[in-house]
């Protein structure tokens, strides 16, 4: 009898894993990075077929099942992944709630949900999601998937667990001190992830954890990982296809825990800042304000209107799905742009539904109000809308979604999107009279979530390619581009609209002359935040630059000094950004949940 040598290796690797393990064994996939036809949509497709072909207990997938989170990736991934024989439980990552043309919902609607939890003997496996949602940021816990995670661990008969999400427990995670903490009131024996690409062994506590490979781990390197599970240890193992496993980790079982002590607090005040909010729930949105009232949506889709001075809740309204749109005042309306294709509009005072408008959404971008017509983008569209009249005037299609705000005045709007350009349109007729694309049009250099800075004779941005662009305002042609900073997706701009503000990736804020035709850089601050990526804009508010950062730190400074006044850390989560009330306070939220003021 003939053999094919394909054969034969997959009967060796067969003999060696069966022969090597007689305990609990799990495949472990992370990071598959799968687009329709890349290679490793043709490796993942290898990698099923040999667990179904193995012995193997059940299948879990710890995030970046994809690359961008698009529905037809989506869609992909899982047609390869529901061929696999054996119980399978996915959890997302951050490419999926990063980037996501469906905020979210496509993954829920072929996945079933973004946590799971699972029994195999005494071992229970619990895994959650853990963003980031729809911005740049750090890695994030919901503070309803931690309820849940409490809920489920605390009615368990498990005598062990097994923790898993996308990221490690560390500073990439934002609110990793309090689920460390909760795991250490549980019988956890390890946290399984993915995320670096490696495989690593850490400490979170006395938790003792295991980061595990990618697909690809390049130099014709494809394969996952395989956990096994004896009576006293677990050992992570190195499967890449075809070839027998190689032991990379061994830790011994451990169930029984000294309670975790955090490494920081979140303060309630500070001598700069005061809590005005706290939420049961995480919030996303920038707040607005009106006469007196904070407007926030919060991820469990429920839209409220809290008074500033008491914090108390004065109406609350549920919209049905996580809000990521800031509230939008609109004369006597508030209005809600949903993830579910719609903007709501609620009367302000009321907080009762008027009427309803079905769009192309979903909607993550935030919208402006400009004479009283109202302009945001959604998915795949931008358009303007009648505030008075709630019907549309007109809407553009781009290609893609849009994730920031637009800047207008009474003629033009500008704003950009996930599909590489960015347009200036003319507010009356929606035509666009300009598009521009950075030099190599990769999508992952849109400016899709930078909220664009607007002068009489230009337009501004910073992206993902890490340039700060001036473009001439009427042909869209570039008058510099520099990129002797880090710029990424922070920018804003002096009340007299002659200076730039842009804050780096290495925590400076960076003044840049609005006037001139060349790249002028006037001064220079570290703010001490370190590595930054939050997407916050910088905002000058009564004389004061303030930017925020992805750890909860605020800072203050004097653009005529060049000074940093103060760097206050109010939280553990990304500052979603500002708003000025009718008195000049400056107010602001936290992913984590809470609204803060500055004290003047």
């Amino acid at each position: 009898m003939k053999f094919s040598y394909r054969f034969l290796l997959t009967l060796i690797t067969i003999i060696s894993v069966n022969f090597i393990f007689a305990n609990t064994k799990i495949a472990f996939l992370t990071d598959l990075h799968v687009s329709p036809g890349n290679t490793n949509e043709a490796n993942l497709k290898k990698v099923v077929d040999e667990i179904n072909n193995l012995d193997y207990d059940m299948v879990i997938v710890s995030g970046d099942l994809t690359n961008t989170g698009s529905d037809e990736e989506l869609l992909n991934v899982k047609k390869i992944l529901d061929k696999i024989n054996r119980q399978i439980y996915i959890v997302p990552g951050n490419h999926e709630n990063n980037w996501s043309q469906s905020a979210g919902a496509t993954y829920k609607k072929l996945f079933g949900d973004d946590r799971f939890k699972a029994k195999i003997d005494d071992i229970l496996l619990i895994g959650i999601n853990c963003g980031p949602y729809m911005k740049m940021g750090n890695g994030h816990i919901k503070r309803e998937d931690l309820a849940w995670l409490d809920k489920e661990l605390s009615q368990t008969d498990a005598k062990r667990v097994i923790s898993i999400n996308h990221y490690p427990l560390n500073a990439d995670l934002d609110m990793y001190d309090e689920y460390t903490a909760l795991l250490h009131e549980h019988p956890v024996i390890t946290h399984l992830c993915g995320h670096y690409h490696q495989f690593k062994k850490y400490k979170a506590g006395e938790i003792e954890c295991l980061v595990n490979r990618a697909l690809d781990m390049k130099n014709n390197d494809y394969g996952y990982t395989i956990i096994e599970i004896t009576n006293d240890s677990i050992k992570q193992w190195d499967k890449q296809i075809h070839r027998s496993p190689i032991l990379k980790n061994k830790i011994k079982i451990n169930a029984n825990h000294n309670p975790y002590i955090k490494d920081y607090e979140t303060l309630s005040s500070t001598k700069y800042v005061c809590k005005i909010y706290d939420d049961s729930a995480s919030i996303f949105t920038i707040p607005s304000y009106d006469n007196g009232n904070i407007y926030i949506g919060n991820s469990l889709g429920i839209i409220k209107c809290i008074d500033i001075k008491s914090g108390k809740i004065k109406w609350e309204y549920q919209t049905g799905g996580s809000l990521h749109s800031r509230p939008i005042i609109a004369g006597k309306y508030v209005v809600v742009p949903t993830t579910d294709n719609r903007l709501l509009w609620i009367n302000k005072k009321s907080g009762k539904l008027i009427s309803e408008s079905y769009a192309r959404g979903p909607y993550v971008a935030d919208g402006i109000v400009v004479n009283n017509e109202l302009f945001i983008g959604g998915s795949n569209s931008f358009s303007a809308w009648d505030v008075k009249k709630r019907n549309m005037i007109w809407e553009i299609s781009v290609n893609n979604y849009c994730q920031a705000s637009p800047t207008a005045d009474d003629s033009q709007v500008v704003f950009g999107a996930w599909d590489t350009k960015l347009r200036l349109v003319d507010t009356a007729t929606g035509n666009i009279k300009w598009d521009w694309s950075e030099p190599t049009k990769s999508t992952f250099f849109s400016p899709g979530n930078v909220v664009p800075v607007m002068t009489e004779d230009k337009i501004f941005i910073v992206a993902p390619d890490r340039y700060m662009t001036a473009l001439n305002r009427k042909t869209g042609e570039i008058i510099w581009r520099n990129n002797s900073h880090k710029y990424r997706e922070s920018i804003g701009r002096s009340a007299d609209y002659k200076t730039i503000y842009a804050k780096t990736m290495d925590g400076e804020i960076i003044a840049v002359s609005a006037t001139e035709n060349e790249f002028i850089e006037l001064w220079k601050v570290d703010t001490g935040f370190g590595y930054e990526h939050a997407p916050c804009i910088v905002i000058e508010n009564n004389g004061i630059v303030y930017a925020g950062s992805i750890k909860g730190e605020v800072a203050a400074i004097n653009p005529i000094t060049h000074e940093l006044l103060w760097r206050s850390k109010v939280g553990n989560s990304e500052i979603n950004g500002w708003t000025v009330t009718d008195n000049g306070d400056l107010i602001f939220t936290l992913i984590e949940g809470s609204i803060w003021k500055i004290n003047q």
